[in-house]
């Protein structure tokens, strides 16, 4: 690459780049900022999300420019991660100690193993020394040795190599160490290791099961029989109640029913196709239309036609969280801790179905005519497979997990992560990871909670929570580990709260909105009518099942 201009910020390129060879020019807005040496990497954060450059590369002497797509950056992280998975609990598997555990539980522990390399001739651990951790080698050799009493000699036991494990009595509570691991392999030993506090944070009574919510099928049946032959035809429109990425959502009465109103959700099908997103779509209405919880908007029924999609919901007519939080500029520690639970129990319900949900923020958070708060908008939302992750790089810039920007796959563990990000919010007005750009808030974001200053209006006890909701591994995360989300029900930020009064409903929402009647939107805000006038039909046929 000759002196030239390699990348404007104006551009939308998709692909990371690594200069071998040369130097190069940063500059913004014809303003120079840096010079780059060889081994520097352009766009590691681009080739995550698909966004804007921010600065100008230009080549101060001839370059060698390396490349890689982000579709096959992508592609080669996936396939990557999951190979390591698949390796990894299968050496677990054949571990004793771990072969009865469930394979969701092995996953877990496969993603909080660290690869430890050590040289020929190395000590991996000694003879009387204390120690908390155990060992997987994964490529090489070592030999046992022994201490023999009354003898200053070590004595030789066994060679150990791929697939053997020691240090095992350490995850038991044994500190002192029995025998000498030593590296016997001119080439090295590469092991994968675990400590005991996080082994720990992992394993509990694996043979509990989650029974707080119990089957609600005959329920939703009922549900689906009191709307099985509502006709799109018999909704009538009456007003606006907020303007998506696909459509409008629409405050609706159905003819014969003035007793009640309904929320309906359009959405344009040519511009889902548009964007890719038809798989996001049928996955929102399969598990909106199966969800039966009070924490959750509750779907009764789709329609279709040329043009839209629609979903028939129940209306809040307490409007969205984010328009009070805005009006008031923030809450209190009460208020923040009511709405907070609620989460907390809609993210019980969704987590122990294994669903992530992956888009919690003030604006998809909806108060009902009692005050209570109920998830909506499942656009993001995922059913995973036990124990597995996914890789689509999706949510709201300021709510993003680092796992998802780094491309490392990710699961439940990320909305405990958006979680402590919305207590923030609601205590202060402002997420904590905040820039002028999605590029800046990421960086931001990957330097850690422990990088930002809380105000003084956040207790202590609200600051410990939200810095254990967003740990940089997942595994340590409040509500991922043994005791799973009760954990965080019990943290010291919610002594005394009735958990049980709040399921029951029984409890006094801390802000009650004003809804005089079924059809009253006065806690929305106004909406100008449609103008982008009729989308095209979309007779593809993708949507037969919706």
């Amino acid at each position: 690459m000759s002196q030239r201009t390699s990348r404007r910020d104006t551009s939308s390129k998709n692909s990371l780049s690594l200069f071998p060879e040369g130097c190069v020019e940063v500059s913004r807005e014809n303003k120079f900022l840096s010079t780059l040496t060889p081994g520097k990497v352009l766009g590691e954060l681009a080739i995550l999300y698909n966004c804007q450059r921010t600065a100008t590369i230009k080549a101060a002497t001839d370059c060698k420019l390396w490349a890689i797509e982000r579709q096959c950056f992508q592609t080669i992280m996936m396939r990557t991660g999951l190979i390591r998975q698949a390796e990894y609990t299968d050496f677990l598997k054949s571990v004793p100690i771990f072969k009865n555990l469930p394979e969701d539980t092995l996953i877990k522990i496969s993603d909080v193993l660290e690869e430890t390399f050590y040289a020929h001739g190395d000590y991996i651990i000694r003879q009387g020394a204390r120690g908390d951790t155990f060992f997987i080698i994964s490529k090489g050799r070592v030999k046992v040795t022994m201490k023999m009493p009354n003898s200053n000699e070590e004595k030789y036991i066994r060679t150990l190599t791929k697939g053997d494990f020691f240090g095992e009595k350490a995850l038991q509570g044994d500190d002192l160490r029995t025998a000498n691991i030593i590296v016997d392999d001119p080439e090295g030993v590469s092991t994968l290791v675990i400590d005991r506090e996080t082994f720990n944070q992992l394993i509990s009574n694996l043979d509990e099961i989650r029974t707080k919510y119990k089957d609600e099928q005959i329920d939703r049946r009922r549900v689906n029989e009191e709307f099985e032959n509502v006709k799109l035809c018999d909704l009538k429109i009456l007003t606006t109640l907020g303007v998506g990425g696909f459509g409008r959502v629409e405050l609706v009465q159905i003819h014969g029913r003035p007793s009640k109103s309904y929320a309906l959700k359009q959405m344009k099908k040519a511009q889902i196709v548009e964007t890719r997103q038809q798989q996001h779509i049928m996955s929102e209405k399969e598990i909106m239309g199966e969800a039966n919880c009070d924490f959750i908007v509750k779907l009764f029924k789709t329609f279709k036609d040329a043009k839209y999609l629609y979903m028939l919901m129940e209306s809040c007519l307490g409007g969205e969280l984010w328009t009070v939080l805005r009006d008031k500029g923030h809450f209190d520690d009460a208020t923040t801790r009511f709405y907070t639970a609620c989460v907390v129990e809609a993210f019980d319900y969704l987590h122990s179905r294994n669903i992530i949900y992956r888009d919690l923020k003030p604006e998809n958070l909806l108060l009902d005519n009692q005050g209570y708060v109920k998830l909506v908008d499942f656009g993001f939302a995922k059913k995973l497979q036990t124990g597995r992750k996914t890789w689509t790089f999706c949510g709201t810039p300021e709510y993003v997990a680092p796992e998802v920007i780094l491309n490392k796959g990710h699961d439940i563990s990320a909305d405990y992560w958006s979680l402590g990000v919305l207590m923030f919010e609601l205590l202060t007005g402002t997420p904590p990871f905040t820039g002028s750009d999605p590029m800046k808030t990421y960086n931001i974001i990957l330097k850690g909670i422990d990088a930002i200053d809380f105000p003084r209006n956040i207790t202590r006890n609200a600051m410990a929570l939200i810095k254990k909701l967003c740990r940089d591994n997942p595994a340590e995360r409040l509500g991922y580990q043994k005791g799973g989300i009760s954990e965080i029900q019990k943290h010291k930020w919610f002594d005394g709260f009735n958990w049980e009064g709040l399921v029951n409903r029984t409890l006094t929402p801390p802000i009650l909105p004003k809804v005089h009647h079924v059809t009253d939107t006065t806690n929305f805000d106004d909406y100008p009518p449609d103008s982008d006038g009729l989308p095209p039909d979309d007779l593809t046929g993708w949507d037969a099942h919706f």
